[in-house]
């Protein structure tokens, strides 16, 4: 008794540094990422791209980040996610200047393709990281991680509209973020866990690893939510402030508000989701998230009136926040039904992104022949899907991971720097 005690004493400051750790990491990612968004008109002038061209090189950013992934849940299944976390995160600061350099269209493609890769391999090997956290508290984090995401987002892109405005070179602005980038990442990596990868993954008999496998039900479950999770969210991106705009005559100057009050209340449900995920339980949550953003956006489509449609933009920016992010949370913990941790949460997260890529055109294609009322009104459907297929958020729970057993001394200090097992 007074062993065990001891032990999670002694867990306690090693799992808040990883918590804190890890919620870097998400917040650098935010960083990153929106500051390459933030200078896209700055680039496209300087290439002199035209609209399609420049979509094009978009397009290879979304196909490496997809490629990313995948790559990324591979690589931490075999090698580990801290290994990954460190080598994506140092790619991407790097793939972070390159882009400030491209001479030319194809560069430009190549280097967004090397970015977006970067940034897959980052978001899985750091979600994998985030699962091992929860772990170890034996509760939900994955929402509130998501939520310094986001706070980073909003922090890179307010930033780099400051310096766009301030006319200075890409080359400086990416190098600067870049380089405190690594050389804070480089002081969190100590912080990192070890080597969480699948340690609680399946196994084949004789204690093989498995690394692939096909898919469960659960999984594509949690795929097929996190697909209609992250094609709403797409959507709310491109094609909010024109409905406004167009639909409720709101003005150029009122229109990108509908997005603002979508993206701060998915950041606020996203820092309030794990503490109500642990009361509800994520089934729950997820069903009620589906509830809220196909209310939300009913609101939106029904009213003629601005502010009661800024209230339905922020009930879907409630609703949707935290159904990604428990997704990935639900994901992590498929271990031991047939898939190594990373792998599932690549699944799952893959599935999510080919949503948020695929959502704006396809919203835009309905449009073209029934309106962009009722092409919006496909996203209602897919939030009540979230709430039907919720069931699978519901298995398997968390627990915390058990204290390490009593060992001689000589074992535990030759064993003092490995991870507790996993649950």
């Amino acid at each position: 008794m007074e062993q065990t005690a001891r032990t999670r004493l002694s867990l306690a400051p090693r799992r808040r540094y990883a918590r804190l750790a890890v919620a870097f990491f998400f917040f650098l990612n935010g960083v990153l990422l929106a500051t390459w968004a933030a200078r896209i008109p700055a680039v496209q002038a300087q290439l002199s791209l035209a609209p399609a061209a420049l979509g094009t090189a978009l397009f290879s950013g979304a196909v490496g980040a997809l490629a990313g992934m995948n790559g990324g849940g591979y690589l931490v299944a075999r090698y580990g996610s801290r290994l990954v976390v460190i080598l994506a995160t140092m790619s991407l600061c790097l793939m972070l200047v390159l882009v400030a350099f491209v001479p030319s269209l194809p560069f430009l493609i190549m280097a967004l393709a090397l970015l977006g890769a970067s940034s897959g391999a980052m978001d899985i090997s750091m979600n994998t990281q985030g699962v091992a956290v929860e772990h170890l508290y034996g509760r939900p984090l994955l929402n509130s991680f998501h939520a310094c995401y986001s706070l980073g987002s909003l922090g890179g892109a307010l930033a780099g509209g400051l310096i766009a405005g301030w006319n200075i070179p890409l080359p400086a602005h990416f190098g600067g973020i870049a380089l405190a980038g690594a050389i804070l990442a480089f002081g969190a990596i100590p912080a990192l866990l070890p080597s969480f990868s699948d340690q609680g993954a399946s196994q084949k008999e004789g204690g093989t690893r498995v690394t692939f496998a096909r898919p469960t039900r659960t999984t594509l479950a949690l795929g097929l939510i996190a697909f209609c999770s992250l094609f709403g969210e797409g959507a709310m991106a491109d094609w909010s402030a024109l409905y406004l705009n167009s639909n409720l005559h709101s003005g150029a100057g009122l229109a990108p508000t509908g997005y603002a009050a979508f993206s701060i209340m998915m950041m606020v449900s996203r820092g309030v989701g794990d503490a109500l995920t642990a009361r509800l339980g994520a089934g729950w949550m997820v069903r009620l998230g589906g509830l809220l953003a196909a209310s939300g956006l009913a609101l939106v489509l029904l009213t003629p009136w601005l502010p009661l449609a800024l209230l339905g933009f922020a009930l879907i920016g409630s609703g949707l926040g935290v159904t990604f992010p428990l997704t990935l949370s639900v994901a992590g913990r498929l271990a031991g039904q047939g898939q190594a941790t990373s792998t599932a949460l690549a699944a799952v997260a893959t599935c999510g992104y080919t949503g948020l890529m695929a959502g704006p055109p396809t919203i835009g294609f309905v449009a073209s022949l029934l309106g962009l009322r009722l092409a919006l009104g496909l996203i209602v459907l897919l939030s009540l899907g979230i709430s039907l297929m919720a069931g699978a958020a519901n298995k398997p729970s968390i627990s915390p991971s058990p204290p390490a057993p009593h060992r001689p001394k000589a074992e535990a200090e030759r064993t003092a720097s490995e991870p507790p097992p996993g649950p």
